[in-house]
């Protein structure tokens, strides 16, 4: 889990630094993350370069429920 890729309209350089603040059910995580690549109009490619030894569990623990929730919409019934 090195990075992520977040839809925004704002445009950023690459190798511009980042700083992220969530607030998910996990808790708060925060992190810094530097500008890896960018599609205009659509998002940024983003790479971790600093996160908490507390904020590293809550992140795993967010994109496992992330995953899960998207692979049960994806699931046929």
């Amino acid at each position: 889990m090195g990075g992520l890729f977040v839809e925004t309209e704002e445009v950023r350089d690459v190798d511009a630094t980042i700083r992220l603040d969530f607030l998910v059910q996990e808790g708060q995580i925060r992190a810094e993350a530097v500008v890896r690549h960018l599609k205009p109009g659509r998002g940024l490619g983003l790479k971790f370069i600093a996160l908490t030894e507390e904020d590293g569990p809550r992140l795993t623990a967010l994109m496992t429920r992330l995953r899960s929730s998207s692979q049960s919409r994806t699931k046929p019934k």
